[in-house]
């Protein structure tokens, strides 16, 4: 399938002339959405769930659908009904002939005074796609393809290093990179290269490759 990096945490799939948006929010650009068959949504934050555009993507194409989980779905399914479907831990389903399986439960720990969210990650054909959300959740199959949250409020490089060395993917793009600076990233891909034991790989917003 072909893998294009849009901004911050979103990503999308294409495969047999069907399009998977995941996560496509207020840090993505404006139309990450549109040409979405389907769209994925890990949890409500604004970085990775924004209204606009999650619209803006059902209004192009009348048969698109959003999988998500309850807290997003409650803001968005009144105005698309029977297109929004919520998910949770253990489920699977197809979406836009994507094999799709729902891991995970709780977003990251930002600060122990702040009340935890849901958050889930989703595996796409068996493996061949991880993308995790806010969380550092390890699905309990091989991971082809990690989508790895390279650097947020809740996390710290030694975490993420240890991450890809539990998830043990063939190779691990990032994501979740908007407020990393230029000048930081060769520190990050040096370390996680290094240290994380699996081949480290960044697209810049618009690029693609096939995984």
């Amino acid at each position: 399938m072909k893998l294009t990096k849009k901004s911050h945490a979103c990503v999308r799939l294409e495969k047999d002339g069907q399009t998977l948006v995941l996560d496509p929010g207020g840090f993505s650009e404006e139309h990450a959405a549109l040409g979405a068959d389907a769209i994925l949504v890990t949890h409500e934050h604004p970085d990775h769930f924004d209204e606009f555009r999650l619209r803006a993507a059902m209004e192009n194409n009348p048969a698109a659908e959003i999988w998500t989980l309850k807290s997003v779905a409650e803001k968005i399914s009144s105005a698309f009904p029977g297109r929004v479907h919520t998910v949770g831990h253990g489920d699977t389903f197809t979406a836009a002939g994507f094999d799709v399986q729902v891991h995970g439960e709780l977003h990251a720990v930002i600060h122990p005074d702040i009340p935890r969210i849901t958050n889930v990650g989703y595996l796409v054909d068996g493996g061949k796609v991880f993308h995790p959300g806010d969380a550092l959740t390890v699905p309990d199959q091989p991971v082809e393809t990690l989508m790895l949250p390279v650097m947020a409020p809740w996390s710290k490089i030694s975490e993420v290093i240890d991450y890809v060395r539990e998830v043990k993917p063939q190779r691990a793009y990032d994501i979740h990179d908007a407020l990393l600076t230029d000048l930081a990233r060769p520190i990050y891909d040096r370390q996680i290269g290094q240290l994380g034991g699996s081949e480290h790989l960044r697209l810049a917003p618009g690029d693609s490759a096939e995984v």
